[in-house]
């Protein structure tokens, strides 16, 4: 995987290629985005201009297209070009003409293409984990995003912002986002199972799939096993459990039958009556000793009905791991930025979107690369370490004449940072840091403005 990367790199460096040709190239571009790539002739922001600009965008602290385009400007002049002009509308009409498909295609392709590449020993039992969560993020309150993606209804108009809920389906392995989709916050099938079942084409069988009790219904289970991908879900609360019944496999393990609900409104007639009558589930309920954990006690249920093949502690441990997902939704929200988009219409948000994963992908592929050198896992390493290590190394690449030295001293910087190990940890959860003492906006801004003219 070093010597992949140390050639990409290499290759982009020759061709005097933009940030981020090191890790996609202008061919995965293009590919991505089929034909639409016409649309970008004779511009100075080709299709692969535009991407690796948009993700330099995205990773940036400022998230301005301003900054963004200066630092283009910045790349062509160091190449000896002549500069484009500093005005942002070329290259927001440039964004503008990304099409949704290819972007989400394009986001796939990576995080798939890095998870095909991990090592056996980052599997679960030979088989790929798939980590499945949900959130939601704001966007800026325009006529057209309200439309879209409407405020929550507490709120008075002018004072809140466009709400979308997002699904993201992660690798354990290796932590890239293979499939996320983007959908409004309330309404009919605006919840996160309903959203993830628009992602079941990203499954294949043998897949494990990990998620909390959201995703523990009986048709989103069955509809999963159907394409026989197993599941590690938490057992939803208002579902009854006794271990006195059922097959027992050992103390808090036995195996039971789940009746057919009946048809939800959503499910069409003809699909329901294909589903069998009653689905096989294991349940296995652990008992969490760890201080400062809010919960005591976790029932998990699972399609791997083998006790031998799977023991009750390594699901429980899989299920541990769940938690994965959480920490990466906080590096795309947080460390990224992403908890609240910039582009001012649905379209331009949701390619805002993809991109943002498109380039936490491209910091996973870093982060992979450097577990594979240093014989770690890449959740052992710091994500925002590493962003901060690439993005300043990226800055200095054309100036490096020793490509393999280049990612060595990268790589070697990545692995340095390590996460801690701390299972045990206990801290109270209050905030330290008072907020500043404004007042909340209860009118729309042009109501201040009024007042206080």
């Amino acid at each position: 995987m070093f010597a992949s990367l140390s050639a990409t790199v290499h290759q982009a460096r020759n061709h005097d290629d933009l940030y981020f040709a090191g890790l996609l190239n202008a061919q995965e571009i293009e590919a991505a985005l089929g034909s639409a790539r016409a649309l970008f002739r004779g511009w100075i922001y080709t299709p692969a201009i535009t991407v690796w600009t948009f993700l330099s965008q995205c990773l940036s602290p400022d998230h301005s297209c301003r900054e963004a385009v200066a630092r283009l400007i910045a790349w062509r002049v160091s190449r000896g070009q002549q500069a484009c002009s500093a005005e942002t509308g070329g290259y927001c009409l440039a964004r503008d003409r990304l099409p949704e498909a290819g972007c989400q295609q394009l986001l796939c392709r990576t995080g798939q293409q890095l998870e095909a590449e991990a090592p056996e020993s980052w599997l679960w039992h030979g088989r790929r984990v798939r980590v499945v969560d949900g959130s939601t993020i704001t966007l800026p309150d325009t006529p057209e995003n309200q439309e879209e993606y409407p405020q929550a209804h507490t709120q008075k108009p002018g004072c809140g912002f466009p709400i979308a809920r997002i699904v993201v389906v992660f690798s354990l392995a290796v932590g890239s986002v293979v499939e996320a989709v983007m959908g409004q916050y309330k309404g009919k099938r605006t919840g996160e199972n309903s959203l993830l079942r628009t992602l079941h084409d990203a499954f294949v069988p043998r897949d494990i799939v990990v998620g909390d009790r959201y995703f523990s219904g009986w048709f989103d289970i069955v509809l999963l096993a159907q394409r026989s991908v197993d599941v590690v879900l938490r057992k939803h609360h208002l579902r009854r459990t006794d271990f006195r019944m059922g097959r027992r496999l050992g103390p808090d393990d036995h195996v039971v039958h789940w009746q057919k609900p009946a048809r939800p409104q959503w499910l069409d007639a003809e699909t329901y009556a294909t589903l069998p009558d009653t689905l096989l589930l294991r349940e296995v309920r652990v008992h969490v000793t760890q201080r400062g954990f809010r919960t005591q006690v976790v029932v998990v249920v699972t399609t791997l009905l083998d006790a031998h093949a799977f023991p009750r502690d390594d699901l429980a441990s899989l299920y541990r791991q769940r938690w994965q997902a959480e920490l990466n939704l906080r590096s795309l929200k947080s460390v990224m930025q992403m908890d609240h988009l910039r582009c001012l219409t649905p379209h331009r948000a949701r390619n805002e979107f993809y991109i943002h994963l498109l380039a936490y992908n491209l910091i996973r592929k870093v982060m992979a690369v450097a577990a594979m050198e240093a014989g770690v896992c890449p959740y052992q390493l710091s994500f925002k370490g590493t962003l901060q290590s690439f993005t300043k190394f990226l800055e200095k690449l054309h100036a490096y004449t020793d490509v393999a030295a280049w990612c060595e001293a990268l790589l070697h910087a990545v692995a340095t940072h390590d996460v801690g190990n701390r299972p045990d940890r206990v801290e109270p959860r209050v905030k330290k840091r008072r907020p500043k003492p404004y007042k909340l906006m209860q009118q729309p801004r042009a109501v201040y403005k009024r007042l206080y003219a």
